[in-house]
């Protein structure tokens, strides 16, 4: 390789970071939730400052939209949020959907916070800690995240 070749690659790999940054701001985004629910909206307020291009639909079959998309019962939010192939399962924090995204783990098809804890977006500023859970296609969940 010679140095023109080697400074290129350099410069290419340098930017990358920031291609896949841009990638992911303004990605589609359809969130299908249970229209009672209000921490949806807060949630999605949170999706939409993040740079994500939200789109909210009413679903009055969500656990029906869970097992369609193969997320446990024991791991289904109040919404789901569907980017490309990928499935966000209730108070999922933007930055670990950007992450994912970004760089996607081997066999995992999503990201998942079970039930509604308090301090997750969309949830309030503080509350107790929380794990976000893997999603993988040929294994058990496994924690992703802390918060």
């Amino acid at each position: 390789m010679n140095r023109r070749t080697f400074s290129l690659s350099l410069a290419f790999t340098a930017l990358l970071p920031g291609s896949i940054a841009r990638a992911v701001e303004g990605a589609p985004v359809t969130v299908y939730r249970d229209p009672s629910c209000g921490c949806c909206e807060a949630w999605v307020e949170h999706m939409r400052k993040a740079g994500f291009a939200v789109e909210v639909v009413d679903e009055s079959d969500l656990a029906g939209r869970h097992a369609s998309l193969s997320i446990p019962a024991e791991l289904a939010g109040c919404h789901v949020a569907v980017i490309g192939d990928f499935a966000f399962s209730g108070h999922v924090p933007a930055g670990d959907i950007s992450a994912f995204i970004s760089y996607p783990p081997a066999g995992a098809f999503g990201l998942a916070v079970p039930g509604m804890p308090t301090g997750s977006p969309g949830m309030g500023e503080t509350g107790e800690p929380y794990e976000v859970m893997l999603l993988a296609r040929n294994g058990p969940p496994s924690v992703y995240a802390r918060h």
